[in-house]
């Protein structure tokens, strides 16, 4: 920064206090709200006067108020500290405001200019959408009520943002689906209206991810379910297969006991006795028969101990 350039500013302010001090200022208002139109000249107001394109239109003069047209009208009012208010503004009370403030010796003290903008509220946007061979067309569109109105169009879409200044409409065209957001506004108000568009036919990435996988799933389950209906089904033949040798096995040893030889049995002492009686001789001569040797007494055969039977297995 030169600061011997602010130093001098400075000490020409107080050397010459009479030196007036000009700005000029853009206010923007909303029809039917409040204004107020302030003076940024330091210290108090002893003598200011409101004008709008070279007509008076209000004065303070040491804390009296005097309006130059109809109060009505006009719809303003001064302050005590020089400010004016516009009330219930209307899109006809936009212009150029001026205001000179002059001091109790009469020396102009400072001149402000104000450019005052009254608009009218944007409208509600309308987003509309279409599917066209996999593509989408979106639209962004407001009913503009007056020529002179200028729109701030903004259009965001799932990969950036188009913007467009002094127009009422903004269309866009491209395949990516998802949150389309519309937004109108001017320098005095602002406006939205979201929307999720998803035209079909063209499926999300992940969507596509999670169907494969699902599928891939999905035939795994199934052969893991027809494995295990096999093992069960093998698994019992197995268990059948055995269980039925296990049942025949004792038969197989019965029906062997049952078809072993009979050994004789030893005859009883009567058994002898009958054996060795006489028999009867027939009556008439009778021829002498030599004598019978006495038979001997057979070895008694050994026991052949018997095969105990086995205990049969519960199946």
């Amino acid at each position: 920064m030169n600061f011997r350039r602010i130093f001098l500013v400075k000490c020409l302010l107080l050397l010459f206090p009479s030196v007036k001090c000009s700005s000029t200022s853009l206010i923007y208002k909303a029809v039917n709200e409040t204004a107020l139109l302030s003076i940024t000249a330091p210290g108090s107001i002893y003598e200011a006067t409101w004008s709008k394109g070279g007509q008076r239109l209000v004065q303070i003069k040491n804390d009296r108020t005097r309006h130059y047209v109809n109060k009505e009208q006009c719809r303003c009012a001064m302050l005590r500290n020089g400010t004016l208010q516009i009330q219930r503004l209307e899109k006809a009370d936009s212009g150029n405001y001026t205001v000179l403030v002059y001091q109790q010796d009469g020396r102009l003290k400072a001149e402000e200019n104000i450019m005052f903008f009254v608009q009218e509220a944007v409208p509600q946007p309308i987003l509309k959408a279409e599917c066209r061979n996999k593509s989408v067309s979106v639209k962004c569109e407001v009913k503009q009520k007056a020529k002179d109105e200028a729109f701030l169009i903004e259009l965001t879409q799932p990969t950036g943002k188009k913007i467009q200044k002094n127009a009422t409409t903004l269309e866009w065209h491209g395949r990516n689906s998802g949150m389309f957001r519309c937004v109108v506004k001017n320098q005095v108000s602002e406006k939205m209206t979201e929307k999720v568009i998803k035209c079909p036919g063209k499926l999300d990435f992940y969507l596509i991810l999670s169907i494969a996988g699902g599928a891939v799933f999905f035939v795994i389950l199934v052969i893991c379910l027809i494995y295990c209906i096999r093992r069960k089904k093998t698994k019992r033949h197995e268990d059948y297969e055995e269980e039925r040798v296990m049942q025949t096995l004792p038969m197989d040893r019965e029906k062997g006991m049952r078809e072993l030889p009979q050994t004789p049995s030893t005859p009883t002492p009567r058994q002898l006795r009958v054996q060795q009686r006489p028999l009867p001789q027939p009556h008439g001569p009778q021829q002498a028969l030599p004598p019978q040797p006495r038979p001997q007494p057979r070895p008694r055969p050994r026991t052949q101990p018997r095969t105990p039977n086995l205990p049969r297995e519960r199946p």
